[in-house]
């Protein structure tokens, strides 16, 4: 007996199932706009669905067009995306729309290859793109459709090794289906397969459309296959944040482009090896400090874990003049609407409520 699906079945029988189980009313389906399917399968790059929804949905009643996101502030920007994470899509979704408006004549390319060449967008993301925009028989590969064909063939090694991907790489568009009208559909089976039945813990192996010819299942190996990237602690990191308060007024900082949390607002750091009194009197002009601990917090990033150490610092008067350019005040008021790290919007809401008792 045959442990493997066969080739010139596999996108016949995810299309069938695709329109029989799939799903079918997701706020970006039912559209050939090639800008709101290229930013749903951009915020949708290591996120899921529900939480997507709503920040879709946000961004645009915000941004409705490529022309409308492309003339915003990247601050802006970033502010709509605050909380979504991996922070680099939203400055690279700005920097492409500008990108297709000058470039392009505000034209989005047809095309994967020409798709690939835009910030942000890589080659399994520009397949998608102009699969459901224009149908082009392109192939993904994003972890979902990794994890099924890794689970359907059998295939050994962690996907994200080079040898391990380009070999998916090739299945994948071997697996095409011939029909270009059908690539969009298929695409999206493959996305819903992986998403809703062959997941990650606990496939629903019974509901699978590959369940009799699927080696994993046939073997009892699903729970080993894909095989997953060898386990190393993830570093620890330490930061003390400065809470400075000055009536209802916080302290905050404009993150650098690059590196963590890159173009948010956040709260200045104190370096270590200075005492928070000695920092404050330095940078904020003040002789009498009152600083009090609040509760720290652990932050967990895809590469190491940030514990933070936040102190606040309430400021009779603002000073004359900020000793950093990147510094500004914010009202505590306008917390929710600002571009902020989620543990910083943490702490704010924190020292806010207790403001307001």
């Amino acid at each position: 007996m045959s442990f493997s699906p066969s080739l010139s079945g596999f996108s016949t029988r995810l299309i069938a199932w695709q329109r029989a189980y799939g799903r079918h009313a997701l706020p970006w389906q039912g559209t050939r706009d090639p800008y709101r399917i290229w930013l749903s399968e951009i915020m949708l790059q290591q996120t899921q669905v529900a939480t997507v929804i709503p920040y879709y949905a946000r961004f645009l009643e915000r941004f409705p067009n490529l022309k409308a996101l492309a003339g915003a502030k990247v601050e802006d920007v970033m502010a709509l995306w605050s909380g979504l994470g991996y922070y680099a899509r939203a400055r690279n979704l700005h920097r492409a729309a500008h990108r297709v408006m000058e470039g392009h004549g505000g034209q989005f390319p047809s095309t994967a290859a020409a798709l690939a060449e835009l910030p942000g967008i890589g080659r399994s993301t520009a397949a998608a793109i102009a699969a459901f925009a224009s149908n082009e028989r392109a192939a993904i590969l994003d972890g979902n459709v990794k994890r099924v064909l890794c689970r359907a063939f059998g295939i050994e090694g962690f996907p994200g090794e080079r040898a391990v991907e380009e070999r998916l790489w090739a299945l994948a568009e071997t697996l095409l289906p011939e029909k270009t009208e059908d690539t969009g559909i298929y695409i999206q089976a493959q996305m819903d397969l992986g998403a809703t039945v062959c997941t990650r813990v606990r496939p629903v192996c019974e509901a699978c459309p590959l369940a009799s010819q699927c080696v994993a299942r046939a073997t009892g190996r699903t729970t080993e296959l894909p095989a997953a990237r060898a386990r190393k602690t993830p570093p620890r990191r330490a930061t003390r944040m400065a809470v400075v308060i000055q009536g209802n007024n916080v302290l905050l900082e404009r993150r650098p482009g690059a590196g963590i949390w890159g173009g948010l607002l956040a709260l200045p750091e104190i370096p270590e090896g200075i005492q928070v009194k000695t920092w404050a009197m330095r940078n904020l002009g003040i002789v009498q400090v009152d600083a009090q601990a609040l509760p720290p917090l652990v932050h967990a990033f895809t590469h190491f874990t940030l514990e933070i150490a936040p102190w606040r610092i309430d400021l009779p008067s603002a000073p004359r003049m900020l000793s950093e350019p990147a510094w500004q005040w914010l009202a505590l008021g306008q917390i929710g609407s600002a571009a902020l790290p989620t543990p910083v919007r943490g702490i704010l809401d924190t020292c806010r409520t207790q403001l307001l008792r």
